[in-house]
Formats: structure tokens, C-alpha cells, sequence
């Protein structure tokens, strides 16, 4: 089945890069953002957006182009072909999605993306004037970093665009960023939300780095819980909770059984109690946790 967009409801320039099924009636909706590409350690950035859609039964209204935003030879398309017919291609792109009140207690819109490899300001200018015409007055991304934790934490750090906001972030117990250097399409997509006038937090998961290949449930159980808490809206992480559950089990009976991977968790642990994660050892190995089961 084809989807069919259409610019009937758009009429500015700036918005010329987005296509829309329908342009939903909403009451100072919340934005979500999570996109694939850096930032989006342990899958919780894109994990995160793809929970939401489904437990809330989100509806995709719109995208983002494809073309002005992505070099096709470092992103390709995916072709689907069958029997010598082409059935169908498909594109990078930033699909939008809608949450109603009735679903999770205040509108919500959520967006899905890959993170674009050009032209980044003209990207953001699409989101923001979109975010306009909702009504859109704050703006979250979530993203998930690695850093010199264990599978065991629970650490979220955020920026936000003012002091008032940041403290009724401190106040549900996050943590406050202080960095300089290389950054994602996060920080450009805040610093120009900033500049028109609107609210923004960027959420941060802190990821254990000798863990790779899967989503970490228990980071998203958390955040989902500490996002909605903060947010306003309804959402029921339990079945996050079961499945980490069970995979922090089979996590830990790894580590058991691996000398090295033993002394790299007592060292990030001394570490932690002694208020210097930063200088706890890197270690080269690392648990790749799709070679012993299947990731949700």
C-alpha cells in the first residue's frame, strides 16, 4: 500500500521539505525526538520513539523529505524486489507521528528519524516551523550515550534551554552536562529551538560501554518513566522492567563467567565509589549481546 502525502496545507518555505497525510488539531502538544545515528547508544534514542509509538498507538501524519538531507551513498535505500518486480524503495527519512490526549492524558507528537548528513540548519527549520503551526511550545530529544557506568545504573543527564526548566529537571533527579567537543544533530536542533523561543530539553541515557548489540530495556523503563513523570502524560513501563529483568540476569551470567569482564565491572564499581568514573580502565572486551540471545 502506498502512502499518499501531500502540501495542500503548507504554504511557507520554510515547510516546502515536509509532506503531511493531515494536519492534526492539537492543545500545546509536547515534541519528542529520537533519531538513529550518533547519540543513539544501546538503540535508547530510537528504542525510546519506537516504544512510544507503539504502547501509545501513535499515527504517522507526516515525514521529512528525504532527498535535501541525506547523502544516498553513505545512507543508502533499501529496494525490495520480487520475482524480477521492484514492489517497493525505501528512503532515509524523519517520519512524524501523533498521540492524542484520549491515549496518554496530553497531545504528543513524536518524531523518527535518522540523523541527516547535510544541510542541518535547513533540517531543524523544517521541524521548528512544523512545531509552529501545532502550537508546539517545548521541544524533547532523547538520546543515549556510553560512559564508565555498570548495566546496573540508571543515569539520565539534560540540557535545557533555561534555569527554570533545568531545575524541575534536577528536582526528578537528573543530572546537569558540562562538555565541549564534537556534537549531534541534538545540540543544532536545541540551539535553534532556543533562538526562536522555544522550551527545550535534550535527554541523555548514560549507556555501559562494554555492552553492545541490543537495546538496554532497563535504560528505556526508566527514562520512559522519568520522561512521562516530567512531561505529564500517561505511560506503563512494566513490561520494560520484566524484559530487563531477564536480560540483566543473562548479563550478569556472562560476566560471571569471564575473568576480564569481572575485572572491568570491579573496576568502573571502584571507581563509582570512589567519585572518579572518568579514570576507571577501558577494557577491549565487551559483551556483544546478540551472540546469545535475540534482541526484542
Amino acid at each position: 500500500m502506498t502512502t499518499i502525502y501531500q502540501n495542500d496545507t503548507l504554504n511557507t518555505m520554510e515547510m516546502e521539505n515536509i509532506e503531511l497525510k493531515y494536519l492534526p488539531e492539537l492543545e500545546a502538544p509536547l515534541l519528542i525526538a529520537g533519531f538513529e545515528g550518533w547519540g543513539n547508544a544501546l538503540e535508547v534514542s530510537r528504542g525510546m520513539i519506537n516504544y512510544l509509538i507503539q504502547k501509545l498507538e501513535a499515527k504517522e501524519f507526516g515525514r521529512i523529505k528525504a532527498e535535501p538531507f541525506y547523502s544516498f551513498e553513505s545512507k543508502r535505500p533499501t529496494v525490495e524486489i520480487k520475482d524480477g518486480i521492484v514492489k517497493g524503495i525505501a528512503h532515509p527519512s524523519t517520519f512524524l507521528y501523533v498521540i492524542g490526549k484520549e491515549q496518554a492524558g496530553r497531545d504528543l507528537i513524536l518524531l523518527k528519524g535518522i540523523e541527516p548528513s547535510m544541510q542541518w540548519f535547513q533540517y531543524t527549520d523544517c521541524i521548528l516551523s512544523l512545531c509552529k503551526k501545532l502550537g508546539v511550545q517545548t521541544l524533547v530529544s532523547i538520546g543515549g550515550m556510553y560512559d564508565h557506568i555498570l548495566h546496573t545504573d540508571t543515569i539520565i543527564s539534560v540540557v535545557a534551554s533555561d534555569e527554570n526548566l533545568l531545575e524541575s529537571l534536577k528536582e526528578k533527579k537528573a543530572y546537569t552536562i558540562t562538555y565541549k567537543g564534537l556534537s549531534s544533530i541534538h545540540s543544532t536542533l536545541h540551539a535553534e529551538a532556543k533562538k526562536q523561543g522555544f522550551r527545550c530539553v535534550a535527554m541523555y541515557c548514560h549507556c555501559p560501554y562494554y555492552l553492545q548489540g541490543t537495546t538496554h530495556f532497563g535504560l528505556l523503563s526508566y527514562a520512559g518513566d522519568f520522561l512521562a513523570d516530567w512531561a505529564g502524560f500517561s505511560l506503563d513501563t512494566d513490561d520494560l522492567a520484566v524484559s530487563w529483568k531477564s536480560i540483566s540476569k543473562q548479563i550478569q551470567d556472562e560476566i560471571d563467567k569471564n575473568p576480564e569482564l569481572q575485572n572491568m565491572v570491579n573496576d568502573i564499581r571502584k571507581a563509582k565509589i570512589q567519585g572518579v568514573l572518568e579514570s576507571a580502565p577501558k577494557y577491549d572486551n565487551v559483551i556483544q549481546l546478540q551472540d546469545f540471545f535475540k534482541p526484542r
